[in-house]
């Protein structure tokens, strides 16, 4: 045991949850395990954090194939990683004391050590620490981002966003909104448009399981689109290339439609009208723009205390269930956020 700040800090009992093996399409149960391990108090220059959300995102999908990529694949056998925030349960660490509260890439288990290299402490009182997971993180950050800088819209465009009742989508449609655009969202339940609708203040909003989705879009945007933000690829893709005014932009930021397939799926059919009507598609990760992080949390704070910018959760419970979330996923089971409670 190690004497900590005036608490003793015996050994923890913490689950974590491994790749089992490598998934085949639609990713199964039988993919994941949950195991124990046990971590001593924390070293010299270590703290030792209890998570208390972990975020399931569908990017985690690709580290899940043992290929080369922007990000290097999970391991079989060993924890998987990704967001999550956590309370300071021991330190010996200068930067940091016990009761704060940080956000990491230690996701997937109930503990963690980490020498602070790559955490940051985050301020509770702002927003729900779980916030730093959808809203003020990596999801709000890659909105932010693709539409300010990748798509860089402007008051008056039209703006398409796929995916919009999700974590990423749902705040680009926002600050589209935020920005004067008008916004159009689709998204694949009556209580995801309608939350577009009536909470996100979007313009237009198309439930592609029950409509037409070319037929809604285009009658959604006779004026054609200025920027389209792709969530998701696909039929989505092909839609709204045929809508593109002269000079769009094509934020390329996920195509979750193609994630799960076991053939590579057909390209756009009609892509030369990237050529036609001089289109601009560019894709983005959003680690290369953390840069862009302070900036965003300024401004999406702000947007939050003034009531413009608003989000939703959807919160499964216990490290057991964090597969169960991960799959839910590509079920079209979350509105805003998927998150797991710890």
């Amino acid at each position: 045991m190690s004497q900590i700040a005036g608490r003793i800090t015996p050994r923890v009992v913490s689950r974590e949850v491994r790749l089992k093996r490598r998934p085949v399409g639609v990713p199964t149960p039988d993919d994941f395990e949950l195991a124990e391990v046990t971590l001593e108090g924390p070293a010299e220059g270590e703290i030792l954090v209890r998570n208390l959300f972990m975020s399931v995102d569908p990017y985690m999908r690709g580290r899940m194939i043992d290929r080369k990529s922007y990000v290097p694949p999970f391991e079989l056998d060993e924890a998987m990683t990704g967001g999550c925030v956590g309370v300071v349960e021991a330190s010996r660490h200068e930067r940091f004391n016990v009761g704060d509260h940080v956000l990491g890439m230690h996701g997937w288990r109930e503990y963690w050590l980490s020498d602070g290299a790559d955490v940051q402490t985050v301020d509770p009182h702002l927003a729900p620490v779980q916030a730093y997971l959808g809203v003020l993180g990596m999801p709000g950050l890659t909105a932010y981002v693709g539409l300010l800088e990748i798509g860089a819209i402007e008051q008056g465009d039209t703006v398409f966003v796929s995916g919009a009742a999700g974590a990423v989508g749902s705040v680009a449609c926002q600050i589209a909104k935020i920005r004067g655009c008008r916004v159009i969202g689709s998204a694949g339940s009556a209580a995801k448009t309608d939350w577009l609708l009536q909470t996100a203040g979007v313009d237009a909003a198309i439930d592609y399981k029950l409509e037409n989705l070319r037929a809604a879009l285009a009658g959604a945007c006779p004026d054609g689109i200025d920027v389209y933000f792709d969530n998701v690829g696909g039929d989505h893709l092909e839609a709204a290339l045929d809508l593109m005014n002269t000079r769009g932009r094509i934020v390329a930021c996920g195509s979750i439609s193609t994630y799960n397939a076991t053939e590579p799926p057909p390209g756009p059919r009609n892509l030369f009208r990237v050529v036609t009507n001089r289109l601009t598609m560019r894709g983005f990760i959003v680690t290369d723009h953390w840069d862009r992080f302070g900036a965003f949390v300024r401004d999406a704070s702000g947007w939050i205390g003034s009531g413009q910018l608003r989000w939703e959760e959807t919160i499964h419970e216990g490290i057991e269930s964090a597969p169960e979330a991960f799959m839910g996923l590509f079920a079209g089971e979350n509105l805003g956020k998927m998150l797991v409670r710890l």
